[in-house]
């Protein structure tokens, strides 16, 4: 079971045997959404292997000259502060740290594996971001967001060709279709004025006709209300921790937001990865940059169910010691004038490795929704799921 494999993740590693990261660079390449429908034919496939190892050379000779203990030095600080966004306000420790980066690369690893395989079912020699796309299908929330990354991704990368040009309104994200060459039923359709272009999956219903239903301004799709429910949620949660916050505070907090495996680090966070090894043909810019995308969630999410498992039992604790709560956390209180139901952020204590395992456990649990499907499976070692 699932909570076999984050036993495994109990002992902390040796210098020999820590997480090797590694980040990837954002080059310039073609665009992920008109290139992520395209037919994965064998010509096409090689010239984009061939332009994207043109385009990142300059990073890999950067990446060459970084050694492996800083690279594992700055993979670490990466982390901290991804955690730090998430949530975990306290400096946690080394072997919670490792613990969540071990998690994170499993999971990468299982992504790069399925993807794999299931570009071998299509008959091509090379992964597409469809292919890692499908594997998170059932989470329509983070399916939007990630639509919303490559839009905006477009975006910005028309808006630096125009000016690179010298002119031209080469930002309209509607000139996505003129540059496909004709009707494609799995392209972005056209938008108008600013709006940003639509993303259609091959396995959604609007790719089955070549025509699509002109869309209304006011006009909101199921993903995007329950993209918009989460992200509402996560601003109003950093609304409230740094509506308090000094000068200092927020600018350290505006830093971590920006934290990326992917910004201008491109070899190691494929060596990281399993690129090389587990897929043999080199990955383009959008493949990576999805994959990094992804490998922020599982961090966030995997925090979150850590911390949502520490409070339950924060909460336990106080109830068995009368109210009183726990006295070593007390101890540690720094910040004066806060609420009675609230704890300063100075006195928290920091996430533990059995709060991530126990997180990590909830996550590898099977929804209700699909037990009933699993009549005879009890007690048999499942698959790795997904966060």
């Amino acid at each position: 079971m699932a909570h076999q494999r984050a036993g495994s993740l109990l002992t902390p590693p040796t210098s020999e045997s820590e997480g090797q990261g590694a980040p990837s660079a954002i080059t310039k390449s073609t665009s992920p959404i008109s290139s992520a429908m395209s037919e994965d034919e064998g010509s096409s496939e090689d010239n984009d292997q061939h332009s994207t190892a043109d385009s990142s050379t300059a990073t890999d000779d950067k990446d060459d000259c970084e050694t492996i203990e800083a690279f594992k030095q700055r993979l670490t600080h990466w982390f901290e502060q991804m955690m730090f966004v998430s949530g975990e306000t306290a400096e946690p420790s080394a072997e919670t740290t490792w613990m969540i980066e071990e998690i994170v690369r499993e999971q990468v690893v299982e992504m790069l594996t399925q993807a794999t395989t299931l570009a071998n079912r299509r008959g091509s020699r090379s992964i597409s971001i469809v292919d890692l796309i499908f594997q998170i299908r059932h989470d329509r929330a983070k399916v939007s967001r990630l639509k919303t990354f490559l839009s905006w991704k477009d975006v910005r990368k028309n808006v630096k060709d125009s000016d690179d040009k010298g002119g031209g309104d080469a930002g309209d994200v509607g000139d996505f279709d003129e540059a496909a060459g004709g009707v494609n039923p799995s392209a972005p359709q056209k938008a108008s004025g600013n709006k940003k272009a639509k993303m259609i999956l091959p396995w959604e219903v609007q790719s089955f006709y070549a025509e699509q239903v002109p869309e209304r301004d006011d006009e909101e799709d199921e993903e995007e209300e329950e993209q918009n429910e989460a992200t509402l949620a996560r601003l109003a949660s950093a609304d409230e921790r740094t509506r308090n916050m000094t000068k200092d505070e927020y600018v350290y907090w505006s830093d971590c937001r920006q934290a990326s495996f992917t910004f201008r680090k491109n070899k190691r966070f494929r060596e990281w990865a399993g690129f090389g090894t587990i897929v043999d043909s080199k990955p383009n810019d959008d493949v990576v940059d999805i994959l990094g995308f992804l490998t922020f969630e599982i961090v966030q999410t995997l925090t979150e169910e850590a911390l949502k498992v520490k409070a339950a039992e924060d909460l336990a604790n106080k109830k068995a010691n009368g109210g009183r709560g726990d006295q070593d956390t007390m101890k540690k209180r720094k910040r004066e004038g806060c609420n009675l139901f609230e704890m300063p952020e100075e006195g928290r204590a920091p996430v533990q490795p059995r709060h991530v395992r126990e997180g990590f456990r909830r996550l590898q649990a099977v929804p209700n929704r699909y037990k009933f499907m699993r009549q005879g499976f009890a007690g048999m070692r499942t698959p790795l799921r997904l966060i």
